[in-house]
C-alpha cells in the first residue's frame, strides 16, 4: 500500500468521495453528506488530503483535514477538522484508516493545530470503534451537522 498527498480534486479523490457519499446515503438516507467543501481547504499548510493506493495502483482509501478557527459553527481556533476519511469495503481490516490517520496527526501537529476534531454518525460504529480506540472523546457539536441527532462529534488534543 502506498499513500500519497493529493488534491481533494484529484480523480481519484472524486471516485472515492463518490463512493463515500453513496454510503452515507446508504446509512442515512438522502445524498449523503452536503457539508460544503473547496478542494483548496487541503491545501498544505492549512491541510493535507492523503489518497492510498494498492501495489497495482487502485486508490483505496482517502482522509483529510483542513484548518479551522472559532466561528458560528462550533470550532475552535487551531483546530484540524478530519474529513473524507474512507476506506473502500473490499480494502477494510487491514489498518488503513488507523495508519491514515496517524499521518493526518502528525501533519496537523506539525502544522501548529493544537487539536483534531471530527464529525461522524450513530450509524457508524466502525468510526466510533476507530476514534475511541485512538484516543478520541466526545465533543460539544461543531460543524454542519451540529444540529443532527445522528451526529457524534469527537476531539483530541494534538500537544505533548
Amino acid at each position: 500500500m502506498n499513500i500519497r498527498i493529493a488534491s481533494f480534486a484529484h480523480p481519484d479523490a472524486v471516485r472515492l468521495n463518490d463512493r463515500v457519499q453513496l454510503e452515507y446515503a446508504e446509512r442515512y438516507g438522502g445524498d449523503g453528506d452536503a457539508t460544503p467543501l473547496n478542494p483548496t481547504m487541503f491545501d498544505p499548510p492549512r491541510g493535507l488530503y492523503l489518497i492510498a493506493y494498492e501495489a497495482d495502483g487502485t486508490p483505496i482509501a482517502t482522509a483529510g483535514w483542513r484548518s479551522q478557527s472559532t466561528g458560528p459553527e462550533g470550532y475552535t481556533d487551531g483546530d484540524a477538522e478530519i474529513k473524507r476519511m474512507y476506506v473502500t469495503p473490499e480494502a477494510r481490516g487491514r489498518g488503513l484508516a488507523r495508519r491514515l490517520l496517524a499521518r493526518l496527526e502528525s501533519d496537523a501537529r506539525t502544522a501548529g493545530r493544537i487539536r483534531m476534531v471530527l464529525e461522524t454518525g450513530t450509524a457508524q460504529p466502525e468510526a466510533v470503534a476507530l476514534y475511541e480506540s485512538s484516543g478520541y472523546l466526545p465533543c460539544a457539536k461543531f460543524g454542519h451537522y451540529r444540529e443532527s441527532p445522528l451526529t457524534l462529534c469527537y476531539a483530541k488534543a494534538l500537544t505533548a
